[in-house]
């Protein structure tokens, strides 16, 4: 069986990565008999010095081809680097946003998993540590400030920027809804945080999933008692800090 997968080494140590990470994909497809095929695209930086854009049409169709995408990292040192002296929408991190739109990469999965070796490099306390912990993090990525409107202005001599953080129902839903799935392959709980004290977007997040339309989270997931949590972001770390929900998620 052969398999196709983009590569998009990137800029800085991401093409160190990026090879880095292909001799584990050979080694694995050595041992369990199948074959890769890469395809090498320009992004961010390494897109911008060739093609003069952060991320070209033909470089997404070849995402959209491909059975996989793997990529290092974008960007440089916004300092020094030339590629910061562009517009906003040329630079390198606008390639990444508008790949994560184009392939419809929502759902952004961050383990959190303590290793035995590591244990004296995390920086919470052992009474809190415990026997470990290993949690799966998911955080949105098409949709509020970074894809909401925004301006420059100046008035009367003031500069004034403006971010416009804007969710509909359904882009909440959609990801409430990845996180049961992972949750019902590992323990089966879910605890949803966000600003709701403050934040009209984070009250109607979090008011999409309570409406649960028509059952379909309890039908679908059988969700029992206790194994769907909302915490606004300060309380859940402080209940971090006190061990309530390290080992739950």
């Amino acid at each position: 069986m052969r398999h196709r997968i983009a590569l998009i080494p990137g800029d800085g140590i991401g093409p160190e990565i990026v090879a880095e990470a292909c001799k584990v994909l050979d080694a694995a497809a050595a041992k369990f008999g199948f074959e890769l095929e890469y395809k090498k695209l320009l992004m961010g930086g390494a897109s911008i010095d060739v093609h003069g854009v952060p991320l070209t049409d033909e470089t997404i169709a070849e995402a959209k081809a491909s059975e996989a995408v793997l990529m290092g990292s974008i960007g440089g040192d916004a300092k020094t680097s030339p590629w910061y002296q562009l517009d906003p929408q040329l630079r390198p991190e606008a390639g990444l946003l508008k790949i994560r739109k184009s392939l419809n990469l929502f759902a952004n999965l961050r383990p959190a998993y303590l290793y035995d070796e590591l244990r004296a490099a995390c920086p919470l306390r052992d009474e809190i540590i415990g026997d470990g912990f290993d949690m799966m993090i998911m955080r949105e990525l098409t949709g509020g400030l970074y894809f909401g409107e925004r301006e420059t202005v100046e008035e009367n001599g003031v500069r004034r920027a403006k971010d416009t953080l804007v969710y509909n129902e359904n882009e909440i839903r959609r990801i409430a809804i990845k996180g049961f799935d992972i949750a019902r392959k590992r323990r089966r709980k879910v605890c949803s945080v966000d600003k709701a004290n403050v934040r009209n977007a984070a009250r109607e997040g979090s008011e999409a999933v309570r409406r649960d339309p028509d059952g379909e989270y309890v039908r679908r997931y059988s969700l029992r008692r206790g194994e769907y949590g909302h915490r606004l972001d300060r309380d859940a770390l402080v209940r971090v800090a006190q061990r309530d929900e390290v080992r739950s998620l």
